[in-house]
């Protein structure tokens, strides 16, 4: 257990300064020792004093980035959300309203898929700490409940509008979520944007509007025509040639 946990401990370290987010360097440090720790002796064996030790810096300097030990757990989503919340107040009236949140979830898989190691590592923790999937839980439906808001400020002139919202923004996460938890389930082998793709399709092609024809473009007619039973074939095509003259 001790060498997973070093290499968990390497791993996020080497690549969150590769990640460039511009995070403090205590913050990576505090949520590396708490993992180091929670694979060695366990999440409910370990305390806030271990992490702190371990990490090298003192109580106060944990509590000014994590309210509490489950947070350590999850230190990307509160900033995940914020960038979901500006992503879909920074989209233009005419969006189309189910592609841009099905745009704005996969941002939260990117964050899960800049540290695969990190998310596969939280995957299996949560799994285990019942406390950890209720929290998980909350978070999940914050996010649930950024897209509804968007949702329903688009679909406000809609008759169930409200309703629409919450049912499309349910969708989304759940097909998000369902793409998400095979990639971490399988290690985080292969590429997780290609199962989430495939997962948001369904909701696009459920909800979404039908795409708008490029300029230029129009969409094929179908023509209709009456003719009485009986008539002469030249007599209708006369009739079918004087209706496309007309379109």
């Amino acid at each position: 257990m001790r060498d997973s946990a070093g290499a968990t401990f390497q791993a996020m370290s080497s690549e969150k300064a590769g990640a460039g987010t511009g995070k403090p360097p205590m913050r990576d440090a505090l949520v590396a020792a708490a993992f180091q720790l929670f694979l060695e002796r366990g999440y409910e064996q370990t305390t806030v004093d271990d992490i702190v030790a371990l990490a090298g810096v003192g109580r106060r300097s944990f509590f000014r980035y994590f309210p509490s030990k489950e947070d350590v757990v999850f230190p990307d989503h509160e900033r995940c959300l914020a960038d979901m919340t500006a992503f879909l107040a920074a989209g233009a009236d005419d969006a189309e309203p189910v592609r841009r949140v099905c745009d704005a979830a996969r941002l939260v898989l990117r964050m899960y898929a800049e540290n695969p190691t990190f998310s596969v590592q939280r995957y299996r923790l949560t799994r285990k700490v019942p406390g950890l999937r209720a929290y998980e839980l909350s978070v999940v439906w914050r996010y649930e409940r950024a897209l509804a808001a968007y949702l329903r400020r688009r679909f406000a002139a809609r008759r169930d509008g409200t309703l629409q919202a919450d049912v499309i923004a349910a969708a989304v996460v759940a097909a998000h979520n369902n793409a998400l938890r095979s990639w971490l389930r399988s290690d985080g082998q292969g590429e997780a944007s290609a199962a989430v793709d495939h997962a948001l399709a369904y909701v696009q092609s459920a909800f979404g509007e039908a795409p708008v024809p490029p300029a230029g473009e129009r969409p094929e007619d179908v023509v209709v025509v009456v003719s009485r039973r009986g008539a002469p074939l030249w007599r209708v095509v006369q009739e079918i040639e004087a209706t496309l003259g007309r379109s």
